[in-house]
């Protein structure tokens, strides 16, 4: 038989290697997905592939068998079973009920009024990252039991580190067990989950039916979009054939208070209702099996119907159909012959596969799956995973909005009769239109049957928090990103509001990219200039730089700490607030911001034992500031505590972008007490109120891209990446570790605080009492040089020390102006400006340190053949 990644496997280059288990197990697919290539398809989960509800659910009960062999029943018992959404909801289902005495909850990207988040977490690679945990009873993760964590698959380990840490930061416990169908780590990946384990001073055991890897080629990514682009079609729906029947709905008699999984939490009580009243529920279900009876006549896409479909060449319905064997004949009553499909709906996993395995049990022919918001590519090959694919609107009313939807190997798989799977939610005019979910399944299947279950509502008391006023889908977002998954940074120091595109290329020449930017053909966001690598001999400057300006930072962060701290309570008063607070907030403008931010919290920890939250976000000029990271940080603090942080002011641009984006999010949100103020280290612009000295001095940490910012990139703000409900995105450079000198930096300019802190008590009193009204003096200085020097764009004169030293790093500079005598903190400038091949031009009466120029007219023509800028004529 042809294994179900063969097509992928010879036209991408991946390779799945393991032992002889994997292939039986996986198959292999395209996403439609920017982050990932491959999807790996499990012939046994019942979500893309049909499969015997028997062999699903047998393949999660034996996994927690092994759970609780591993823990012991005292442990068993003390422990809780998470398992994800969507994908993996029955899974953990069935693990729960193999450890047998274990609650059980499942993430969920559906929230629910009333119900307060228990956390939250990001699945990096997923088409869709969001994920709430919603439990009734809000002790439920609470205790001190083991965790047992279940998903399809164990990858790359980040979806568990993200979720562990989340959950450990709010109930802290001593052991965690990983439960996954297939443990695919990588040779890199291996050794994380061990160190990460360590680090918080827990266990960790992984379980897994089997292991392997895959081997991914030098550009997969570009290389399955290429493959996508090639073989997509349109699906419409078919037309329904006239004289098609009406599906039928079964009444099934839920009974009342049981849920229908585990989106708020199933106990061992209700897994043994379940048991008590399933065969009840299933027999219901063969009544209109038997009632609808069946006959022989063309199915509605043009195909042979129900027994008159081809048994050979390896199309579905055929010998090689997707989790079928041979087709039963026709004009068969179900328990006798016919082949019925019960699909599930998304979430709504566990119900549904019980309901089959009922079905099951009392001898039909039964295949159990899914429908899925999962976007793949389908390819009628028997080397294929995915064969066919049905298309259809939600039908839920998602909190993420409207959107296609998925059933994959349905169509032309052969099958009688589909019993559809819902819940009440999901019961809607949408599920019901004429190119809604019936009506494309009675177009494919001689017969529909309709099964609803009641959507469980948990009971909110006056005890129970609610959730916060902010909007709807900013609970919908996912909890920030931490190191070590995502930055060299230790998780409390920062927590980035952004997606992880580390698996996107978006690097381009330096040259190309200054021309789009210049054309208007791109902006500067869409895509990344290539990581500068630093000389030895320009590292030698970083650390000379270093150690002879890091008291002079020192000094910086605790003024301008020690000034956030003082104007805490007037802020608050201005925006109507109680001016008492626990301290504030501080969020870092991303990436320039973050390192100063990091600072500013050591300092008040050091210096007053507070351990403020940190959080970094995207702000872009010309689009503004990522307004879905401010939904967050409302849903989770008062705006009114928190505080902007940036490295340094140029000429103002992201001042100005800051308090215009601030007025238009509150504006079309309705979400006040956010202050556009900036807290800086350096304001040499005097652009800001804020901030630790107005003079223009090297700030090392200006001198490094990634690699003195945690190995972050800077933000990346595309519309095919970065959807209406995504945190901006950027990279995690992992592959720059050896010269990653993020933590270095912080040490050094840390053990400078002692030293530093009676002339920042001076340097503040000084400070408060003193006039700091901007006078954006640097804006007009700019526009000065803007004017005499030809350029016509203020955009393209980068003011300061900092952006002179960003437009060598990531632009084409055209000269750099410098302030005659300012050597001490230039020689990192001229020797870039040396290795660029860029003038650099000495003048008196600059305000500015240095101010670097880009060529007003760029095209890869206006520097010369060897690479060096050519003067304006």
């Amino acid at each position: 038989m042809v294994w179900t990644g063969t097509w992928v496997a010879e036209r991408l280059g991946v390779e799945l290697i393991g032992g002889e288990e994997l292939p039986a197990l996986l198959g292999l697919a395209l996403r439609r997905n920017p982050k990932r290539a491959h999807l790996l398809v499990s012939s046994v989960l019942g979500k893309h592939v049909p499969q015997r509800p028997s062999v699903v659910y047998g393949s999660g009960l034996g996994l927690g068998v092994r759970v609780r062999e591993l823990l012991g029943d005292e442990e068993a018992a003390r422990s809780v079973v998470l398992g994800y959404a969507e994908t993996a909801t029955a899974l953990g289902h069935a693990v729960a009920d193999g450890l047998g005495l274990a609650p059980y909850l499942h993430s969920t990207r559906r929230p629910v009024a009333g119900v307060a988040r228990a956390g939250g977490f990001e699945e990096s690679h997923s088409h869709a990252t969001s994920h709430l945990l919603l439990p009734e009873d809000p002790k439920l993760l609470a205790g001190g039991g083991p965790l047992v964590l279940v998903d399809d698959e164990f990858s790359t380990g980040n979806t568990v580190l993200n979720t562990i840490r989340d959950l450990h930061a709010r109930y802290p416990r001593e052991r965690y067990v990983v439960v996954a169908l297939v443990d695919m780590r990588s040779g890199a990946d291996l050794g994380r989950l061990d160190a990460f384990a360590e680090e918080i001073g827990a266990r960790v055991d992984l379980i897994s039916a089997a292991a392997g890897t895959v081997r991914l080629p030098e550009g997969v990514l570009e290389k399955g979009r290429e493959l996508v682009a090639e073989h997509e079609t349109v699906h419409a729906a078919p037309a329904a054939v006239d004289g098609t029947p009406a599906p039928v709905r079964v009444a099934l008699g839920w009974p009342e208070g049981l849920p229908d999984g585990g989106r708020h939490g199933f106990t061992p009580e209700h897994r043994e209702h379940l048991e008590e009243v399933l065969p009840a529920l299933a027999g219901r279900i063969a009544e209109a099996l038997h009632e609808t009876g069946t006959e022989t006549r063309p199915g509605a896409d043009g195909r042979p119907a129900a027994g008159e479909r081809p048994g050979a060449g390896g199309r579905p319905g055929g010998g090689e159909r997707p989790g079928g064997d041979r087709r039963l004949g026709t004009g068969e009553r179900p328990g006798t012959g016919d082949r019925v499909l019960v699909l599930g709906f998304e979430e709504l996993m566990y119900a549904p596969l019980r309901l089959a395995g009922a079905l099951e049990d009392a001898g039909h022919d039964v295949r159990y799956s899914t429908t899925t918001r999962s976007p793949v590519l389908a390819v009628d090959d028997p080397g294929y995973a995915i064969r066919t694919r049905i298309v259809f609107p939600a039908h839920d009313d998602p909190a993420d909005g409207p959107g296609e939807r998925y059933a994959y190997n349905v169509a032309g798989a052969g099958f009688d009769t589909v019993v559809l799977v819902v819940d009440s939610a999901a019961d809607t005019p949408e599920l019901h239109a004429p190119d809604g979910l019936l009506a494309q399944l009675s177009a494919h299947v001689p017969r529909v049957v309709l099964a609803v279950v009641p959507a469980y509502e948990p009971a909110v008391t006056s005890s129970t928090p609610t959730v916060s006023e902010a909007p709807e889908r900013s609970s919908m977002l996912p909890e920030p990103l931490r190191g070590p998954a995502f930055s060299s940074y230790a998780p409390e120091e920062v927590g980035w509001l952004l997606q992880d595109l580390s698996g996107v290329e978006l690097e381009a020449p330096t040259e190309e990219r200054e021309e789009a930017i210049q054309s208007g053909g791109a902006h500067y966001a869409e895509s990344l200039p290539v990581e500068y690598q630093p000389s030895a001999r320009y590292q030698e400057l970083f650390h000379s730089a270093l150690d002879s300006s890091a008291a002079r930072m020192a000094r910086a962060v605790g003024t301008v700490t020690e000034t956030v701290l003082a104007e805490l309570p007037l802020r608050r008063g201005r925006h109507g607030r109680d001016p008492q607070s626990r301290g504030p907030v501080l969020v870092s403008l991303a990436r320039a911001g973050t390192p100063v931010g990091v600072l500013m919290r050591r300092w008040a920890k050091a210096r007053h034992g507070l351990d403020l939250p940190h959080y970094a976000v995207s702000i872009v000029r010309g689009r503004g500031i990522d307004a879905n990271a401010l939904r967050w940080l409302a849903a989770h603090h008062d705006p009114a505590d928190v505080v902007f942080v940036d490295g340094w002011t140029g000429k103002g641009a992201i001042t100005r972008e800051l308090a215009d984006a601030i007025k238009e999010f509150e504006a079309a949100e309705g979400i006040s007490g956010f202050d556009p103020e900036i807290a800086v280290l350096a304001d040499p612009g005097s652009c800001v109120r804020t901030y630790g000295t107005r003079e223009d001095f090297l700030i090392p940490s200006a001198c490094l891209n990634s690699t003195v910012s945690g190995l972050i990139s800077r933000t990346v703000l595309r519309s095919d990446l970065v959807g209406p409900n995504d945190f901006h995105g950027a990279k995690f450079y992992r592959e720059l570790a050896g010269s990653d000198v993020s933590g270095a930096f912080l040490d050094a300019v840390a053990a400078r605080f002692d030293e530093v802190a009676e002339t920042v008590d001076v340097d503040v009193k000084e400070l408060l009492a003193a006039d700091r009204t901007p006078t954006w003096e640097g804006w007009a200085a700019v526009e000065r040089i803007s004017e005499e020097y030809g350029i016509h764009d203020v955009n393209l004169v980068k003011p300061g020390v900092g952006e002179t030293t960003r437009v060598l790093l990531r632009r084409v500079p055209w000269k750099i102006l410098a302030k005659r005598g300012a050597d001490a903190d230039l020689a990192h400038v001229r020797l870039l400006a040396e290795q660029r091949g860029v003038p650099v031009e000495f003048v008196d009466e600059l305000p500015y340190t240095c101010v670097g120029l880009i060529h007003p007219q760029y095209t890869r023509g206006a520097t010369g053949a060897d690479g060096k800028a050519v003067v304006s004529q």
